[in-house]
């Protein structure tokens, strides 16, 4: 629901990867590491660099014991996020100036056509707020009676967009999700359900009281240890839960990213060849049931616990999807990328590799996204902090092959 802008996070050593020492607290600035020299190769083809071993270690994961079975999933094409700048946003529960209503934002004429919309199926929707108005998204705060609520709505500008069917498929996707979760209660909080026009891409949902666990893609400051330990948990909490098979659809099929990124030189031959040895063993994986876009930005911070949003993306995904996603955007926090990959290895090896091949598929997805002509110094800073990261991640998708 809520598009997150970029917020450069300075790279250090290999410090924000590897488990912290004893009364470290949280990471101080950093600094850019230098560019590292292409790692030397045996006989064999494979990587001679003892840091393959290292890097498996510094993500916390055990070398596996055997060999296992893969899966694959099922298709479910992906636009790019949105990229900073793309719409102001306010969050629900937001105080002080961000909370003052703007009747000329409730004017303008995109927002005027989403609310037109609104009123077909909430003829009682009084609006109040313009929380954010983007080219692929508007979203209202008002009230019904004395209830708050959020609509959505997809934006007239989206129209015109090259990405317009996907966005239509992703908006009916979300509204099916939120009907399906009518029906099948999750044992996570988000908002209510409370009106849905599939045809015009209209949501109105609860607005949930609560602050966003961070207002950015890429924090610079993570949430408090308890904060984090309580997003985790509920992440965790929708992994395990096992819904009725056909009321979710897988959402990634994986060789074909793996491929597309192949094509356009992202991975080598050989990260290419190693994700798929790894997916072949993962053949006979129970498939898990993933938020899809676990972003800080996407969690609220409410009275009662940590409060899901934006289901865009929900359905069936490799175990590990929403740790690999929480993982790619802490860089800053040592500790809370420690407890996610010692979650990610608990569920043993197969988990451990699904974790793994996820994890490359996501930092591949960000350095697309942000690793663009005219990025600023601080955006430049942070695409290096994911090439750094993409680099481990490839040595630990290295290690685990090599110890089949």
């Amino acid at each position: 629901m809520y598009s997150s802008a970029t917020s450069p996070t300075p790279t250090a050593t290999r410090a924000a990867l590897r488990p912290p020492t004893a009364a470290t607290g949280r990471p101080g600035p950093k600094q850019v590491p230098p560019t590292r020299p292409a790692a030397p190769r045996g006989a064999d083809g494979r990587s001679a660099d003892p840091r393959g071993q290292a890097a498996r270690t510094a993500l916390g994961l055990r070398a596996p014991d055997s060999a296992l079975p893969v899966g694959t999933r099922a298709p479910g094409a992906r636009i790019p996020a949105a990229r900073p700048g793309d719409g102001r946003m306010l969050r629900p529960g937001q105080s002080g100036v961000q909370e003052r209503i703007d009747p000329a934002a409730l004017q303008t004429p995109a927002v005027r056509a989403a609310l037109a919309g609104v009123a077909r199926i909430c003829p009682a929707f009084t609006p109040r707020q313009v929380l954010r108005e983007g080219s692929r998204h508007i979203l209202v705060a008002g009230t019904i009676g004395r209830a708050p609520v959020v609509a959505k709505c997809l934006a007239p500008q989206a129209v015109r967009s090259e990405h317009f069917e996907q966005l239509v498929s992703d908006f009916h996707h979300e509204v099916a999700v939120y009907r399906a979760f009518v029906r099948h209660r999750p044992p996570v909080r988000l908002p209510r359900l409370v009106a849905a026009d599939h045809d015009r891409c209209v949501l109105v949902m609860e607005r949930v009281p609560g602050r966003p666990a961070a207002r950015e893609r890429h924090p610079v400051n993570a949430p408090t240890p308890g904060e984090v330990r309580a997003l985790l948990t509920a992440v965790r909490t929708l992994n395990l839960w096992r819904p009725p098979t056909d009321v979710f659809q897988p959402r990634l099929d994986y060789q074909l990213e793996i491929a597309r990124y192949h094509s356009v030189g992202q991975l080598t031959d050989r990260d290419a060849g190693d994700l798929r040895g790894l997916l072949h063993g993962l053949g006979h994986v129970p498939l898990q049931l993933c938020h899809g876009d676990a972003l800080l930005s996407n969690m609220l911070l409410a009275p009662s616990g940590p409060v899901l949003v934006d289901w865009e993306q929900a359905g069936w995904y490799l175990p590990g999807y929403d740790l690999a996603v929480l993982w790619s955007v802490l860089s800053g926090d040592t500790a809370a990328r420690r407890q996610i990959s010692q979650l990610a290895q608990s569920g043993g090896t197969m988990a451990r590799d699904a974790f793994l091949v996820n994890l490359v598929l996501v930092l591949m997805r960000e350095i697309r996204l942000y690793d663009v002509p005219g990025a600023g110094e601080e955006q430049r800073i942070m695409i290096r902090r994911l090439y750094d990261d993409a680099a481990l991640a490839r040595r630990a998708v290295r290690a685990a092959v090599g110890t089949r």
